[in-house]
């Protein structure tokens, strides 16, 4: 079956001024919908018909490009959609916080370190928090479309939180201005999503 556009789960301009309104359209409805129309004709009529994106990007062939690029867009957006909401975030708490402290020993240090990644990640790419098995948290930027999911890339584990540092995905409002993109998604966040990945991925 066919990988087809998740729904937003909220209207375009609802994460503004976070995130504009036209942003938030092109970004869904072309760009990562040319990833999807582009993974789905790289895997016609081979063995990775029918599997989950999940499964195409844990067992990837990072010499196929095609499916690497396009594989990795087509779940990276997947993710950055969800961990987005425009109202009930929710708060960072729990087991999640308590991995959290014990990794980074407070939020605001956690905070930083993801900042960090994702303002110092060179070119196009993704910051990520991933879980690992057992439950300790990770903070790691993978180029392009790659992500932790993929053989080699990164902190490995399961990623829970991901912020695209793509210039289509803030330069429209922020131009070059991507600490300042960076720090509005921080205030984007939906806490009881990125809880319920995390206690899923440990």
């Amino acid at each position: 079956m066919a990988f087809t556009l998740p729904e937003l789960g909220y209207a375009y301009d609802a994460l503004e001024p976070g995130i504009d309104a036209k942003t938030m359209e092109i970004h869904h409805t072309k760009h990562h919908q040319a990833y999807i129309n582009n993974l789905n004709n790289a895997i016609a009529g081979t063995d990775l018909e029918g599997k989950s994106i999940e499964e195409i990007c844990k067992g990837m062939d990072m010499n196929n490009m095609a499916v690497r690029n396009n594989g990795g867009g087509h779940y990276n957006h997947s993710l950055f959609w969800e961990i987005l909401s425009p109202l009930d975030k929710g708060k960072l708490s729990g087991p999640l916080l308590d991995a959290i402290n014990a990794a980074y020993g407070s939020v605001e240090a956690f905070e930083d370190a993801f900042s960090k990644a994702a303002a110092t990640r060179f070119g196009s790419g993704w910051a990520w928090l991933c879980v690992h098995d057992g439950g300790k948290v990770e903070v790691c930027s993978s180029p392009n479309q790659d992500n932790p999911l993929m053989p080699g890339v990164g902190c490995g584990g399961t990623p829970i939180l991901g912020i695209d540092v793509w210039e289509h995905a803030y330069y429209l409002n922020y131009q070059n201005r991507r600490p300042d993109y960076i720090k509005a998604f921080l205030g984007l966040i939906n806490w009881n999503v990125v809880e319920k990945k995390y206690a899923a991925g440990k």
